[in-house]
């Protein structure tokens, strides 16, 4: 009986092994993948919807699925679409508020409402100062072209879902990729709704003969010059009181509010060896989408998921169709190892301010130090004393954006002294 027992209680303690490498490993794997939660790569983040050789529409996976840190863009999802010169993206609507964004090229956009009304858009990214955005509301059907006989459109939108999380397109063709949402009716009700036999409803509107290949298809230039008549400029136009520009020679920054939807829009180019100076916004979580170029971004933020008063930094080499999250009061700094531009969205963006921690202007230090009795609180905070720290300070004499390659050599002298200081409680590690 003993003899029998060991071989027993041998599988039963390999078995506990086993199971206990195996959650190791998982454990292990998902610390890894969280190693920057704030990071998505464009290479294995985006999820296709949709192809074909006119053109594609993908959605970036859920935010809150990435990390627990991100639970509060939930209800946000990021698309991409892109297609081919002279070419349509068939009528649809969504369940959910979209806000589009030109990346570059140009579009027709045409919005379909009750009562046989129709408002036509025109959008391009020539602007020099903001490319042309357009908000679209749920359940609005609406269709999209690109007129430009050379150019391909590509167009980022911020989707917020009125259903759930995820986001649903409900075409009204039935093509080669998919069915029309009509035909999963019951026979009746097409039939009493169109007074018609279902053969001829299903012979007019759903018949394999003469079907599109998929939801984009190839347009003439007869009617993109049709359409080109009712189309007018979106938000091309000198910028308004509601912008937020800055820049200098090194790059340029503007920002927009919908005060509606609650979310900032920014354009921000950079050029290369460009440093977008340590700042914070006090409010709005920034997704930030490259569109062209490669930067090196830093965001200092808590360490883990837990509340503690222990920082590190979060790096990562951003490319094109990169998305980075800034969340809100977390410190971020951008340097352009290219010429770069992106679009950004910010979430809770209404009463939102951005911070500065270096150069001339806006500079949240510097404020304290003017303040009365300023400089005997940054003695305090800092190991200088108030006068040193404000010297310190005033030696950057530009703002916002600054010359990356000044400090070069010296910041990697340095690296090894902000790796020994990593982990320190209230450290800001860059």
């Amino acid at each position: 009986m003993m003899r029998a027992r060991v071989p027993l209680l041998l599988l039963g303690i390999l078995f506990l092994a086993s199971l206990s490498a195996s959650f190791a490993t998982s454990l292990r794997e998902e610390e890894e993948s969280q190693d920057n939660p704030f990071y998505f790569n464009s290479d294995n983040s985006w999820n296709t919807l949709f192809k074909n050789q006119y053109g594609h529409i993908r959605v970036l996976q859920r935010f809150d699925q990435q990390s627990k840190r991100l639970q509060n863009l939930e209800d946000y999802r990021l698309v991409e679409f892109r297609s081919q010169p002279e070419t349509l993206l068939l009528p649809q609507q969504a369940d959910a508020e979209l806000l589009l964004v030109v990346r570059s090229g140009s579009a027709i956009l045409v919005l379909v409402k009750p009562d046989d009304r129709r408002e036509y858009f025109f959008l391009t990214s020539d602007n020099p100062i903001f490319s042309d955005h357009q908000k679209i509301p749920a359940g609005t059907i609406f269709y999209l072209v690109n007129p430009d006989p050379k150019e391909d459109l590509r167009i980022i939108q911020l989707a917020m879902p009125v259903n759930n999380p995820q986001i649903h397109d409900f075409f009204l063709s039935s093509t080669e990729a998919q069915q029309s949402y009509l035909q999963e009716f019951s026979k009746h009700i097409p039939e009493a709704s169109f007074n018609s036999k279902f053969e001829e409803i299903n012979r007019v509107l759903f018949a394999e003969e003469g079907q599109q290949e998929g939801v984009i298809v190839n347009i003439d230039s007869e009617q993109i010059e049709e359409l080109s008549k009712h189309a007018k400029s979106s938000s091309r136009k000198s910028l308004s009181k509601q912008d937020n520009t800055i820049g200098n020679e090194f790059g340029n920054l503007t920002e927009r509010t919908d005060n509606s939807l609650n979310v900032l829009i920014s354009s921000m180019e950079m050029k290369e060896g460009a440093l977008f100076v340590p700042h914070y916004y006090s409010k709005a979580i920034v997704i930030l989408v490259v569109n062209e170029g490669e930067a090196h971004v830093e965001l200092v933020g808590p360490k883990g998921n837990k509340e503690t008063l222990e920082f590190e930094s979060y790096r990562a080499e951003l490319s094109k169709d990169d998305v980075f999250v800034i969340p809100a009061a977390y410190p971020v700094a951008i340097k352009a190892t290219s010429n770069v531009n992106f679009t950004g969205f910010g979430i809770n963006a209404n009463n939102n301010n951005r911070n500065l921690l270096a150069g001339k202007t806006d500079n949240v230090i510097s404020s304290i130090g003017r303040a009365l009795d300023g400089k005997d609180v940054l003695g305090l905070t800092f190991s200088g004393s108030g006068e040193e720290v404000m010297k310190l300070i005033n030696k950057q004499s530009g703002s916002y954006f600054v010359d990356g390659h000044h400090h070069q050599q010296e910041q990697q002298k340095g690296s090894h002294q902000q790796e020994q200081q990593k982990g320190r409680k209230g450290a800001f590690v860059y």
